[in-house]
């Protein structure tokens, strides 16, 4: 390639990239960082995709309390983290059930630590918030061979959402959603993000050759919907404190409860569909519907 036409290249791709603001750009870097390390752990095996999750929901578990309680760490957070290091590993072992026994356990061992407070009830919440996703998500995962499919769909549906509703918002606009609540977020994002899932569900049943269109984008749209409402639930918490976020963990994003708000909702109500398909085959049961 002549020189003058590599220049030529480099100084266009360079103003294209100078066009961006420098926080999307850092948005849009960490992103794809997140999702590079996301997807290779998801498809790694289910162990690994177990300690994943799990060193997410610790992060999260961090933020939950000093959100709730204030300056961390406290006897609170150490409970909070060992119930939900308890809830990965049963899961891991095929004890679903015990795992959401021991997050029980831990919510109420913690409410108990901060008894007395007016925080206590949701300093226990705070432990159901970030270990049930995991026990969803590592269920779903765990159940081979479609476990890799059914929890890439789940994860594909929130961030089509999130990302179609963003897109939807700022260049449709309209009427606020919730604007008590979350004052950016707009009906014409909600349609936007929600159409874009079963769009996405219906495309993901042709690629992948599972499913069907119809049901695949249907559930897209309900995981979507479900994802839009833990978005605005963690943004009620926020605004409940005073905060615009959860933490800045995450470059360009704020905390990681600002990233997955969303996944933990939609992820715990794809388990759900799943169990009351077909308890024994929860992947099977959310891609095919029966």
């Amino acid at each position: 390639m002549p020189s003058e036409n590599r220049d030529g290249q480099q100084r266009f791709l360079g103003g294209l990239f100078d066009f961006i603001p420098a926080e999307l750009r850092l948005r849009i870097v960490s992103g794809v960082a997140i999702g590079a390390i996301a997807f290779t752990m998801l498809y790694w095996s289910p162990g690994a995709f177990a300690l994943l999750t799990f060193l997410v929901a610790a992060a999260m578990s961090w933020e939950w309390g000093r959100i709730v309680r204030g300056p961390m760490p406290d006897s609170g957070l150490i409970v909070h983290v060992l119930a939900v290091l308890a809830a990965a590993m049963l899961t891991a072992r095929d004890m679903a059930g015990m795992a959401i026994v021991s997050a029980v356990v831990g919510a109420v061992a913690v409410a108990a630590l901060a008894a007395g407070s007016d925080r206590a009830r949701l300093s226990g919440a705070g432990v159901l918030y970030t270990a049930l996703p995991v026990v969803a998500l590592g269920w779903l995962r765990s159940d081979e061979p479609l476990g890799f499919l059914a929890t890439l769909f789940v994860v594909l549906a929130v961030a089509v959402t999130d990302v179609a509703a963003f897109a939807a918002g700022r260049i449709i606009g309209g009427p606020k959603l919730w604007p008590q609540v979350s004052p950016n977020k707009t009906w014409s994002g909600l349609i936007g993000g929600i159409t874009a899932a079963a769009a996405v569900g219906a495309l993901f049943s042709v690629v992948s050759g599972t499913g069907g269109a119809i049901w695949l984008a249907s559930l897209g749209l309900a995981v979507g919907l479900v994802s839009q409402w833990g978005d605005l639930a963690e943004s009620a918490l926020k605004r409940h404190f005073g905060l615009k976020d959860s933490g800045g963990l995450i470059p360009g994003h704020g905390g990681f409860m600002d990233r997955m708000d969303g996944l933990v909702t939609a992820s715990v109500a794809a388990a759900l569909i799943g169990f009351s398909i077909d308890a024994f085959a929860p992947a099977r049961a959310l891609l095919y519907g029966s």
